[in-house]
């Protein structure tokens, strides 16, 4: 039986007071930075010169030289959705594998686990750094690698040529973060109850048939948590592509295009345009992802 109205309400108003004081610290931690920022947006602040700026209104968005008449920024949204598309596709379908590997019966499974989260805590930057380092055109080690081996016969610059670095880059970023999504997709596998595979097991349905019918739907809204997750990261991705390609247009994702506006070229309201923009992409992209994670609970519980 559902409580009646007045103790529903009743309980209402009580989550509201518990949450009141974590809502205040959001609100002063994010909520007005990101005021100031749609603020700021709406001038022609500059960096030298804050307290001079005028209202410009949406000018920064749709005037004759504004973002949406911009070919580096939608340059860098291209750069960002297909960085993004890339990696975290292939870093779940790999998360997966990893996950299934690690949740059979093993005498080393922790030992694995604890050899996987490696790659996944070291500092983007400092792995951003030794790979710039290993796949340099001249001195990295694996041009050194792949020319002994006879699968290249001239060094490749893997930062550097257009055709490649954006490539590299998904490479790098699916080698640091599959640990992260084998993990979350191992938390997934191990909510499954063994009497569905007990079952399958006695009535003889192969394997293929027992992951695609019974395992897969189980774990698909934990999939798509994680895939949510990394989403996320990937839309505003800035750490890695800074620091091995720098300002390239070839690989410059909205972070990075926010960063160039604001501190090389001293345009806060340019800037903070972008920014503004940035957050809307992601909070769109996060509601459609919960949407379409709903659906998928709603299907798997059907």
């Amino acid at each position: 039986m559902r409580p009646r109205g007045g103790l529903a309400a009743q309980r209402t108003r009580r989550a509201w007071w518990m949450l009141a004081p974590m809502l205040v610290v959001l609100a002063a931690v994010a909520g007005w930075p990101l005021a100031r920022t749609v603020w700021f947006s709406l001038t022609d602040a500059e960096l030298s010169a804050l307290g001079s700026a005028r209202f410009v209104g949406l000018n920064n968005y749709l005037g004759e030289d504004g973002l949406l008449a911009s070919a580096d920024w939608w340059q860098s949204v291209r750069n960002t959705l297909l960085f993004a598309a890339l990696s975290v596709t292939l870093e779940t379908v790999l998360g997966l594998g990893v996950a299934l590997l690690l949740n059979q019966p093993s005498r080393l499974r922790t030992l694995l686990r604890a050899a996987l989260l490696v790659p996944w805590a070291i500092p983007t930057v400092v792995s951003a750094k030794m790979w710039s380092w290993m796949l340099h055109d001249q001195f990295g080690i694996v041009n050194h690698a792949l020319l002994a081996l006879g699968l290249l016969s001239a060094p490749l610059a893997w930062t550097a040529d257009p055709r490649l670095s954006l490539l590299t880059l998904v490479a790098v970023d699916v080698w640091k973060a599959t640990p992260y999504m084998a993990l979350l997709i191992l938390a997934a596998l191990q909510m499954v109850p063994t009497d569905c595979y007990e079952a399958a097991r006695v009535d003889g349905v192969p394997r293929a048939t027992v992951f695609r019918r019974v395992t897969l739907p189980l774990i698909l809204p934990g999939i798509l948590v994680a895939m949510i997750f990394r989403t996320l990261d990937a839309l505003r991705v800035f750490d890695l592509v800074y620091v091995m390609t720098s300002n390239s247009r070839d690989t410059k994702s909205m972070s990075v295009f926010v960063r160039e506006q604001l501190i090389d070229f001293g345009l806060v309201g340019y800037g903070s345009a972008a920014a503004t923009a940035l957050f809307f992409v992601v909070a769109l992209v996060t509601v459609v992802a919960i949407g379409l994670m709903r659906n998928a609970g709603d299907r798997a519980a059907a």
